[in-house]
C-alpha cells in the first residue's frame, strides 16, 4: 500500500509539473531558482565534544603486527585460499582416479554344480538306465588390463574336476584345464587417443590448472594484504601528522590568547586561532576514521572467525619501511612475468585441456576397427573307466598322456597339446556421425577460445607491467618533489612564526603557512604510500611476489577449521 501511495503521489507531481512547465521555463529565463527547499529551518544541533576513538577495539595497549605475519595469517586463514588448496587436492585425486583405469584387474570365480539329468538313450544314461548325475568343481581366474594405447589384454586360467556316471564315459573323474590369452587392439577409433587416456591427460592438465589458480589467488591475496598494510602505515602516520598539527595550532592559540589578553592583538585573531584548532581536530578525527577502516580491512583479510580476539586489537604495523628494490627494465619484467606468472601456467593448462579434448574429438569421428587376437591352450586328463561303450569286448586303451589327475591335465596344458589360435577383425560405424562431428566442432571452438584468451592474457600482462613500472617511476618522482615541498613549507612556516613573534606578521598568515605545511606533509606521505604500493604491484605484475614471500602451496588455508 505504501508503494502504491508513493507511486500515485509521483504521478500527481509529474502531472502538476507538466501543467506548470511554462511557468518553470519563465522562472528559469528570469534567473529565479527552481531548487526546492528541503528541511526548512534546519540548524546543526549543539552536541558536546567527544574524544576520538576507534569503534570495536580495546584502545591501548597497541598490538604490533609485522607484514610477513599478516601475509602468513592471510594465506593460512583465508577461507577462499583454503578452498583453493582443497581444489588442488581434488585435482590430484582426479589424476589418481584416472590412472585407476589402467590398474591391473583380477577376478577369481570358484563354483560347484550338481546336475541330475533324465536318461535319453542307452549311451546317455547312468548305470542300468538310471539318471545322469554330474558333480563339477571349477575355479576360474582372470587378469586383465587396459593399456594407455587403447589395447585390452587379458590372461585367464581355469581348472575343473567332473564326476559323471554316464555309461559311455571313458574317464571318471575327468580333469580339464584351460589357459586363455587375449589382445584387443583398436586400429582407428580408440588407437592412441581413447577415453581412458583422454581422462588421464585432462586430469593432469586440470591438476596443473588448479595449482596455477591457487598460486594466482595467493599472489592476489599477498598483493592486497601488502597494499592494505602500507596504507595502514600511512594512515597511522597521517594521525601523527594531524596530532602534530593540532598541537602546534593549540600552541598558536595560546600565544594569540595571551596577546589578546594584553591588548596586543585583536579579538578576531583569537577566533581565527580557535577555528584552526577545531579544523585540525576534525582532520585528526578523519585520520582516525581512516585508520579504523584500514584496520578492519586488514583484519578481514587475515582472520577467518568473526569472534577472533584480534578483532578487538588496535593493530599498529611494526615492519620497517621497505628499502627500494632494484627495478628491472620493462623488457626484463615482461619476460619474467611470462615465465613466472601463475596466470600463464593456468592459461597453458587451459590450452592443453582444449588440445586434448580436440584430439579426442578427432579420434571419435573415425570408424571403429578392432583387431582381436586370441590363444587358448587346453589340458585334459582323467581316471580311465575301462568301459566299452558298445558293451562287448575289452575297452580301447586310453593314451598314457590322458591318464592321470589334475597334475597330468596341467602337464598337457603347459605342453600346448591342444592349442587354439584365433584372429578377428570387427568393423563398426555410425551413419551420419552427428554426435561425433558436433563434439569435434565444439572442441575446435573451445581450442580457439583458449588461444584467444592466451593472447589476451599476454597483452594484459604486458600492459600491467607497463602501468606498474610507470606508477613506480611517477611515485618516485612525486616523492622527491613532495619531500622538497615539505622542507620548503616547513622553513616558510617557521619563518612566519618568527615574523609573527617579532610583530611582522599576522595570525592569519601563520595559520595559512601551517595549513600549507600540513598539506605538504600529507602529499609527501601519500607519495611514499603510492611508492610502496607501486613496488607491490611490480612484484605482482612481474610474477615474483610468491617467491619473495616464500609461499608454499600446502600452507594455503591450512589454518581454517573444517
Amino acid at each position: 500500500m505504501k508503494h502504491q501511495s508513493l507511486r500515485r503521489a509521483a504521478l500527481t507531481a509529474i502531472a502538476v509539473a507538466s501543467s506548470l512547465a511554462p511557468a518553470v521555463s519563465l522562472a528559469a529565463s528570469t534567473g529565479a531558482s527552481a531548487i526546492p527547499v528541503v528541511a526548512r529551518g534546519y540548524r546543526a544541533p549543539a552536541i558536546p565534544a567527544a574524544a576520538s576513538t576507534i569503534v570495536g577495539i580495546t584502545g591501548q595497549p597497541f598490538v604490533g603486527i609485522r607484514l610477513h605475519d599478516a601475509i602468513a595469517m592471510a594465506l593460512r586463514k583465508n577461507p577462499y585460499l583454503a578452498i583453493a588448496g582443497e581444489n588442488v587436492k581434488i585435482a590430484r585425486y582426479a589424476v589418481v582416479a584416472a590412472k585407476g583405469n589402467f590398474d591391473l584387474r583380477f577376478q577369481i570365480a570358484p563354483s560347484v554344480a550338481h546336475v541330475t539329468q533324465a536318461p535319453t538313450n542307452a549311451f546317455f544314461a547312468g548305470p542300468n538306465f538310471s539318471p545322469i548325475v554330474q558333480n563339477q568343481q571349477k575355479v576360474a581366474g582372470t587378469l586383465s588390463a587396459l593399456l594407455p594405447g587403447g589395447q585390452s589384454v587379458s590372461v585367464g586360467l581355469s581348472q575343473s574336476k567332473t564326476i559323471d556316471n554316464t555309461s559311455i564315459n571313458a574317464f571318471d573323474p575327468s580333469y580339464a584345464t584351460s589357459l586363455n590369452v587375449g589382445l584387443d587392439q583398436p586400429l582407428l577409433r580408440g588407437a592412441g587417443m581413447n577415453p581412458a587416456r583422454e581422462q588421464l591427460q585432462l586430469a593432469v592438465a586440470g591438476s596443473r590448472a588448479a595449482r596455477a589458480l591457487a598460486r594466482a589467488q595467493a599472489a592476489s591475496t599477498i598483493a592486497s594484504v601488502e597494499s592494505t598494510y602500507w596504507q595502514l602505515v600511512a594512515a597511522w602516520r597521517s594521525v601523527a601528522i594531524a596530532q602534530s598539527a593540532l598541537r602546534e595550532a593549540m600552541l598558536q592559540e595560546g600565544s594569540v590568547d595571551r596577546l589578546v589578553s594584553r591588548g596586543a592583538a585583536a579579538p578576531i585573531e583569537r577566533t581565527e586561532a580557535q577555528s584552526q584548532v577545531e579544523s585540525f581536530r576534525a582532520t585528526l578525527d578523519s585520520a582516525l576514521q581512516q585508520v579504523a577502516g584500514l584496520q578492519n580491512a586488514l583484519k578481514a583479510q587475515i582472520l577467518s572467525e568473526s569472534n577472533d580476539p584480534i578483532w578487538r586489537a588496535n593493530l599498529v604495523p611494526t615492519s620497517p619501511a621497505r628499502a627500494l628494490p632494484k627495478i628491472a627494465k620493462l623488457n626484463a619484467l615482461v619476460t619474467r612475468a611470462l615465465r613466472d606468472r601463475p596466470e600463464i601456467a593456468q592459461s597453458a593448462a587451459t590450452q592443453e585441456e582444449a588440445a586434448i579434448a580436440l584430439a579426442g574429438a578427432k579420434n571419435g569421428v573415425l570408424p571403429k576397427i578392432d583387431l582381436t587376437l586370441g590363444y587358448q591352450s587346453n589340458g585334459f586328463a582323467g581316471i580311465p573307466t575301462n568301459v566299452n561303450p558298445f558293451g562287448a569286448g575289452p575297452a580301447t586303451p586310453v593314451p598314457g598322456y590322458l591318464a592321470g589327475a589334475m597334475a597330468q591335465s596341467y602337464h598337457n596344458l603347459w605342453g600346448g597339446r591342444f592349442p587354439v589360435y584365433s584372429a578377428q577383425i570387427t568393423y563398426s560405424t555410425t551413419f551420419g556421425h552427428r554426435t561425433s562431428h558436433a563434439a569435434l566442432a565444439t572442441a575446435r571452438a573451445k581450442a580457439r577460445i583458449a588461444e584467444l584468451q592466451s593472447k589476451g592474457l599476454v597483452d594484459q600482462i604486458v600492459i600491467e607491467n607497463r602501468n606498474a613500472l610507470q606508477a613506480y617511476r611517477s611515485a618516485l618522482a612525486r616523492l622527491s618533489a613532495t619531500r622538497a615541498a615539505r622542507i620548503a613549507a616547513k622553513a616558510v612556516y617557521q619563518s612566519e612564526v618568527r615574523k609573527y613573534k617579532n610583530g611582522a606578521s599576522t595570525t592569519f598568515l601563520v595559520l595559512q603557512r601551517q595549513v600549507q605545511l600540513e598539506q605538504a606533509r600529507g602529499a609527501e606521505l601519500q607519495a611514499q604510500t603510492d611508492l610502496n604500493i607501486a613496488v607491490v604491484e611490480i612484484e605482482r605484475a612481474s610474477g615474483t611476489i610468491l617467491t619473495k614471500n616464500h609461499v608454499k602451496l600446502a600452507a594455503l588455508g591450512s589454518g581454517v577449521a573444517p
